[in-house]
Order: C-alpha cells, then structure tokens, then sequence
C-alpha cells in the first residue's frame, strides 16, 4: 500500500512561497533611454537651374511697367517693377540721332549683349558704364536703324541677353516707339 507522503513544515512554507512568489506581478525593469545620435547637418540644396525654354517668347515676361518722359535732347523709357530702379532704359540723343538701349548691371568690359525681336536676332556690342548713379551695359543704335523698328513691332515683347546675366524678356509698349521717334 501506498502511503500518503506528508509535507514537513519547511516544506510546507516553500510551496507557499513559491505559490505566492507565481501569483505577483513580474518586475520591470525600466528600459534605458536611447543615446541621442548626433546628425550631420542637412546639405544646403543647390539652387535650382533656371528653366529653359525652346522659344524664348514662351519664357515669362520680366516684371515692370514702362514709363516715360520728355528730356531736352529726347525721350527716355524706362522699364522696371515701381519703386525699384530700372532693370532696362531707352533713351534717344538727338544731336547724336542715336538710341541707346541700357541694360542694369556691371562689367568689367565690352560683351556681347544679343536682342531678339520677333523678326530680327541680332548680337551687339555692349559697354559698361555709369549711367545716372547706377551700373549698366549700354548698346547704341543709330536712331534710323530698322533693328528699332523690329523692337517696337516684336509681337508683345523682345529680349535682352547679355553674357553673364538673367535674360530680360521685355514688353513693346508705346514708350518705346516715342523715344524712337523722339530721335528721327
């Protein structure tokens, strides 16, 4: 016969201990936070290239309205946003009978300066210099020249391109065509 075994009081707290040590809540231990990782600062984007277009009487047109007024030896138009200087000015010198056309900006000397009407494409030379305070690159034409004529005709606009600088894409508005005629 089997004999029933007896638990001994020891034995007796052991299994109580282990029964109550089963039924507690399982201890946590926090988890470390994280060490921050030093990043490497973002690279500074490149500038984004100008857009090009296949014709440049789709490109958008240079912001500003012309203006003009008469001098005592011709007219002068001058193209620009209000309250900005000039970015581009026309002005006629009777005695000479020429037209110069003024592009905003500096150089250190002589370069091609191309304008493009709707029926003619032409390259000058343009010469910087000081025009009323302020830096340009100046192209003179005589005052009978048929390339003004294409100017004040260009389908809306015609366009400044000079080496080293943003186009100008500008409108053929009336104040063109009074300094013209101021000249002939």
């Amino acid at each position: 016969m089997i004999r029933p075994t007896r638990l001994t009081f020891r034995s007796s707290i052991a299994v109580a201990c282990l029964v109550v040590a089963g039924c507690s809540a399982p201890r946590i231990v926090p988890t470390p936070a994280p060490k921050p990782v030093e990043q490497a600062p973002a690279p500074t984007p490149a500038p984004a290239p100008a857009p090009k277009f296949e014709n440049w009487m789709d490109a958008p047109a240079t912001p500003g309205d012309w203006s003009y007024r008469s001098l005592s030896n011709g007219g002068l138009a001058q193209f620009g946003e209000k309250g900005a200087a000039p970015v581009m000015w026309m002005q006629c010198d009777r005695g000479a009978r020429t037209v110069t056309i003024y592009r905003a900006g500096a150089a250190a000397g002589s370069l091609p300066v191309r304008i493009r009407t709707e029926t003619a494409d032409r390259v000058f030379s343009g010469s910087p210099v000081n025009a009323g305070g302020r830096g340009a690159i100046a192209t003179a034409l005589p005052a009978a020249s048929p390339f003004l004529d294409a100017i004040a005709i260009s389908k809306g606009r015609f366009a400044i391109e000079t080496a080293g600088m943003a186009p100008l894409y500008i409108p053929s508005w009336p104040e063109i065509t009074r300094v013209i005629e101021d000249c002939r």
